[in-house]
């Protein structure tokens, strides 16, 4: 049946894949237009909040341990998304962990460009911290352009001197905004949702083209070093699967404990695809299954 899902999904993906040459205010309509035609399952909930001053959507499943938290960091390549319409996927990470979920809405390009984001997800992790959560307790994850925010905040967390998180959790992490990546050109053709003269036209409206390969930009770049352990997924039909190798590769580098977990024939965050892709699932499940581990034995999952 896997075959059949994965086929059924690209085409529907490409079909539904955003029109060339629209302009970023109609593509931040079409996200939210498609974001919001999944409904959220019935036992989760989703609460407005503020976090260091920074807005937040708080994410609960019925039956999770309040004590332990997933800061989330959404995606949209650092100018679309909010926090509120990767609820779904985020209570997906928090029903594995048996977490809250707390999904950071950090300020966007080009009307905010770098560092705000940067500074916003610290602020929100900082405050999390300052209210009593023991950063044992905390685990961050994120997708796409959140997922490289996930780790810039724990490098920016660790050059602050802060406390880090017991793990944290990327999915298609887009971490290298120079493009560089191999698969920008062999992927090309395999990935039904990006391509890079998509992602090269948003660069400039996060940051200058000079600051590209800054380490809280393109985390790639920067000192992994002292990082917690770190679960990178992605699939093969996707142009920023090189930026997940090459994470993977440079923290290992830094003796940062890393999991590389590539599933094939998937798109871009396609763990987001859960209700129609067993692959989705299953990765999901041992995503959260690492996580937890890292938690402590003593959560309770909330099974789906």
């Amino acid at each position: 049946m896997s075959v059949q899902q994965r086929e059924k999904l690209e085409a529907i993906l490409r079909q539904s894949a955003f029109p060339p040459d629209i302009d970023l205010g109609e593509q931040r309509r079409l996200l939210r237009e498609v974001a919001s035609a999944q409904p959220l399952p019935a036992d989760v909930s989703v609460t407005a909040g503020v976090l260091g001053g920074v807005p937040t959507a708080e994410i609960t499943v019925d039956g999770v341990d309040a004590r332990h938290v997933v800061l989330y960091f959404h995606g949209g390549v650092y100018v679309m998304g909010d926090a509120a319409l990767s609820a779904d996927l985020a209570s997906q990470v928090g029903r594995r962990t048996g977490a809250r979920v707390i999904s950071v809405d950090y300020r966007l390009a080009p009307e905010h460009p770098y560092p705000a984001a940067v500074d916003d997800a610290l602020a929100a992790y900082e405050a999390l911290l300052r209210d009593g959560t023991a950063p044992a307790d905390i685990v961050f994850a994120g997708e796409s352009a959140g997922g490289g925010l996930a780790v810039a905040t724990m490098v920016n967390a660790r050059d602050h001197g802060l406390p880090l998180p017991a793990a944290a959790f990327v999915m298609s992490p887009y971490a290298d905004l120079t493009l560089a990546g191999a698969t920008m050109e062999t992927k090309r053709a395999a990935d039904p949702l990006m391509s890079p003269r998509a992602l090269h036209d948003r660069v400039a409206d996060y940051v200058p083209v000079p600051d590209t390969a800054l380490g809280l930009v393109s985390p790639i770049f920067a000192d992994l070093s002292g990082l917690p352990p770190l679960v990178i997924q992605a699939g093969t039909h996707e142009v920023l699967l090189d930026d997940a190798v090459r994470l993977a590769r440079a923290a290992a580098i830094a003796d940062v404990e890393v999991v590389l977990d590539i599933t094939p024939g998937v798109p871009h965050v396609f763990q987001a695809y859960y209700p129609v892709l067993d692959e989705a699932t299953a990765a999901l499940d041992r995503a959260g299954q690492l996580l937890t581990a890292h938690l402590g034995s003593a959560l309770g999952q909330v099974t789906s």
